[in-house]
């Protein structure tokens, strides 16, 4: 076993001094190396970046997804051609958003959404987000107006409903013609053109007359779906009850089918004021007998052309009428019709109608001693007809049937809505 060499004593002193520490390592002259020195500047300059980046997301994703200011549900309109900043300035004014317009404009390049905002007139929900407001503007999703065309207007009526209508846009340079639109319920975005609407309501004609051409009754008696067109608008013009159509449509079948003239008021309405369908005032004696391409009290079959623009119920009913031999039909006092096969039956039911409008008038008129005595049966041609529309003549029956009635208070007829005048013939 060896022995340690003795350790020398160290004075009090040296034993106070620190030992002498050996100095460091020279840089390698790789890590001196510029490239080394700019590579390492890069690396943390890219890590600033990235928390910096995501930092900005997590901040801009909280702006986006936060819900919104809006207490309810509200409509804003986007003008056409307005940029970022006015659609931005649009949707503060409005309420929509409560952030600084840039901010929008920030979300719109984030969501890669700034060549695809539309115009229009958008419905923004309750809360909704920034991100749930760009994405209703960038995919167009617009208000839908619901625009009802009722049944039975002619082509002019429909026209000027549309012109009154200030969802719509541009003029109509053309009056479509009758019985080529299609009454029914559609939807518009605003700013949709007249034309448009105009072109719409065609093609919709045109697909629902080619369906019910399609499967028409095959002993129906009109030759064409022009023909049926206008077969239609009469019985759309003489009643609004759907349990009725029918049964009109049989009616005038039949008359056809035997040759009677159809003797329809509206037909007379139409050839005096055309496509303005109101007469405003009962019809006069001496227009019945007044000749007219319209008039089906002198023309034997249909009149030349349509009288207004019937729906699509009263379309099928022409198509296929019920399977009845009623000839005649008169209003029963209660909005719907009394059919019968004879005149003789339809000559009890127009007393039974002038029998309860006289009750009516007793319960509810007190007569002034100065009021004119009744127009009396044979009165003046040119005064205004005073018995009940559809009532056959007092007279002895002619060798035709008497026309059957129009539905009381029908749209566009000419009649009062309480007490329907015809002529007395």
């Amino acid at each position: 076993m060896s022995e340690r060499p003795p350790i020398s004593p160290r004075s009090p002193r040296a034993a106070l001094e620190p030992e002498q520490v050996p100095p460091p390592p020279k840089r390698s002259e790789r890590a001196r190396n510029p490239f080394v020195v700019v590579g390492n500047a890069i690396i943390t300059i890219l890590i600033i970046l990235m928390i910096g980046a995501g930092a900005v997301y997590y901040y801009g994703r909280q702006i986006l997804e936060a819900q919104g200011p809006l207490r309810e549900d509200k409509i804003v309109n986007i003008p056409s051609r307005a940029g970022k900043r006015d659609i931005a300035d649009a949707l503060l004014r409005e309420g929509v958003i409560n952030v600084n317009p840039w901010v929008f404009i920030g979300g719109v390049f984030a969501l890669k959404a700034s060549s695809d905002l539309k115009p229009g007139e958008y419905s923004f929900q309750k809360n909704a987000s920034l991100r749930d407001v760009i994405a209703t503007i960038v995919e167009g999703k617009v208000v839908q107006h619901a625009v009802t065309i009722p049944e039975g207007l002619t082509s002019e009526q429909i026209v000027l409903r549309l012109i009154d209508n200030d969802i719509f846009a541009g003029s109509v340079r053309e009056m479509p013609r009758e019985g080529t639109l299609l009454p029914e319920t559609y939807k518009f975005p605003r700013g949709t053109t007249r034309e448009q609407v105009i072109h719409r309501l065609q093609q919709s004609q045109k697909r629902v007359l080619a369906e019910i051409w399609e499967r028409r009754n095959p002993d129906v008696l009109v030759k064409s779906p022009e023909q049926l067109i206008t077969l239609a608008s009469i019985i759309e013009k003489e009643t609004g009850r759907a349990d009725e159509r029918s049964r009109v449509a049989a009616v005038f079948t039949n008359r056809l089918r035997q040759r009677i003239k159809l003797q329809s008021d509206p037909t007379i309405i139409y050839g005096l004021v055309g496509g303005k369908g109101t007469l405003g005032r009962p019809i006069k004696r001496s227009e019945i007998t007044q000749p007219s391409p319209y008039n089906t009290y002198v023309i034997e079959g249909l009149p030349p052309g349509p009288i207004a623009n019937p729906g699509r119920a009263s379309l099928e009913a022409a198509a296929n009428p019920a399977r009845t031999r009623d000839l005649f039909f008169v209003a029963d006092g209660t909005g719907g019709h009394a059919f019968t096969e004879t005149y003789d039956q339809h000559q009890k039911n127009v007393a039974k109608l002038r029998a309860l409008e006289k009750q009516i008038q007793n319960d509810t008129v007190e007569p002034s001693e100065d009021a004119p005595p009744p127009t009396a049966a044979g009165a003046p041609a040119d005064t205004t007809a005073t018995t009940p529309r559809g009532a056959a003549p007092a007279k002895k029956p002619p060798a035709r049937p008497a026309a059957p009635a129009a539905a009381p208070g029908r749209q566009g007829a000419a009649q009062s809505t309480t007490t329907p005048p015809v002529v007395q013939r």
